[in-house]
């Protein structure tokens, strides 16, 4: 009595009472009706499907009446198609919805690369767009390369200009009585605005 009772859980359905039908994978039955379909939608079988109504006829209508189990109207022949059209059609149809299901799958997969693609795209284009803002405020060789040269002008007119201004203290030192050595000054440039041109204060 107790085992029957522990039998008897409240916690789960009952099983249903009566035939049970006999269990099978769905997914092992799909796979032979697409076979099964893939196969009747081929040349090879209409040709097969030819010949053995071909001989059906011609045994049910040459052969001694004795031999003949299908006479002429055929019913049994009849029978037969009628049953393999029936099977034949869900059989179809049913490897049909398969393929729609996994055409559907493709095709959500499909999305899911293209929504990732689109969004990689985005963010290139973001961080492309990042770049050149960037390099907008770097120099660049070109610039580097025109701000060098024209700092190399620059020091070598300054080369010349105090070259310009040794020589002619040189001269002036020269030309003083008595021939006495110039005094230790440094070069002045002659663009400072404090000396005129020939090394004397202005004013």
């Amino acid at each position: 009595m107790a085992e029957q009772r522990r039998a008897e859980r409240l916690d789960q359905p009952r099983e249903p009472r009566g035939v049970k039908l006999p269990r099978f994978d769905p997914e092992a039955f799909g796979r032979w009706s697409e076979g099964i379909a893939r196969g009747m939608g081929t040349a090879v079988f209409i040709v097969y499907m030819t010949v053995v109504i071909a001989a059906w006829f011609a045994w049910n209508t040459l052969a001694p009446a004795n031999l003949r189990f299908d006479p002429y109207t055929f019913t049994f022949l009849t029978l037969v198609l009628s049953l393999q059209a029936s099977y034949a059609a869900p059989l179809i149809l049913l490897a049909q919805n398969r393929q729609a299901d996994r055409d559907r799958v493709a095709l959500e997969e499909d999305r899911r690369r293209a929504t990732m693609q689109k969004a990689d795209t985005e963010y290139l284009a973001r961080e492309i767009a990042a770049l050149r803002i960037a390099m907008g405020e770097v120099a660049t060789r070109d610039f580097l390369r025109t701000e060098l040269s024209r700092l190399a002008e620059e020091l070598d007119e300054a080369a010349q200009r105090r070259q310009k201004l040794e020589r002619r203290q040189q001269e002036r030192a020269a030309q003083r009585p008595g021939g006495g050595e110039p005094p230790l000054d440094e070069p002045r440039d002659d663009l400072d605005g404090d000396f005129a041109r020939d090394g004397r204060p202005e004013g």
